[in-house]
């Protein structure tokens, strides 16, 4: 079999996997940010069984993957992984006062989160972390350098002190989404590149971040 038949099989898979209301309906929900199982049930109001049957439909021609929390381990996230079929065209925009990025620490994701956002939207952003560390982690300055990126702030900021009633919180980290709750407005389920420490894990998370700033900006205007 040929790499043109092969690439047209696969997309035939999926496009077949998009053939029902309901697996449309949860590529929707996690086409701008993540949720558990529980929470897509919840939303899109289906019981347990037939969620977890959608849901493996969708793992097995891979549209979606799970990520298990880095926070409450019994926790886990589904991501949508593969975009290249859902239609791109923004759906209606929200008028926000301002983006917040969020992670624990606010020494790395959050900080590329926002330094992405200024490239990539007029919106006004900040960063912050739940429990901020009292640096900007190295690996965090190398991969912006290597990507000729500049870092919003200078130091990490406590969430506390800078969150408003107006902003738009994105929470790029498990911990900080379970800590927050509802002051979180979307959850992308990053892995921390800090804790491997490695130049590709600030590379893969760089890549994520950078992914889903460009999917998310359109959506949210200044109001």
């Amino acid at each position: 079999m040929n790499i043109e038949r092969m690439t047209r099989d696969r997309r035939a898979t999926r496009h077949a996997a998009l053939a029902d209301v309901a697996r449309l309906a949860v590529v929707d929900e996690l086409a701008l940010g993540d949720r558990s199982p529980s929470e897509l049930q919840a939303i899109i109001g289906l019981p347990s069984n037939l969620m977890a049957h959608h849901l493996k439909v969708l793992e097995d021609v891979g549209m979606v993957a799970r990520r298990r929390s880095e926070g409450d381990r019994r926790r886990t996230y589904l991501t949508l992984v593969d975009t290249a079929l859902i239609d791109s065209a923004p759906s209606e925009e929200v008028a926000v006062g301002r983006v917040v990025f969020v992670c624990s620490a606010n020494s790395a994701r959050s900080q590329l989160a926002a330094a992405l956002w200024t490239r990539t939207s007029d919106v006004p952003v900040a960063s912050a972390g739940t429990h901020p560390a009292r640096q900007i982690a190295a690996g965090a300055k190398a991969v912006a350098d290597r990507r000729s990126l500049k870092l919003v702030a200078a130091a990490p900021q406590p969430f506390g002190a800078i969150v408003s009633s107006r902003d738009f919180v994105v929470a790029v980290c498990d911990s900080a989404y379970e800590e927050l709750g509802p002051a979180v407005s979307l959850h992308w389920s990053i892995p921390d590149p800090v804790t491997q420490g490695s130049d590709i894990a600030f590379d893969q998370a760089y890549a994520e971040l950078d992914r889903r700033v460009t999917t998310l900006a359109p959506r949210l205007i200044a109001s």
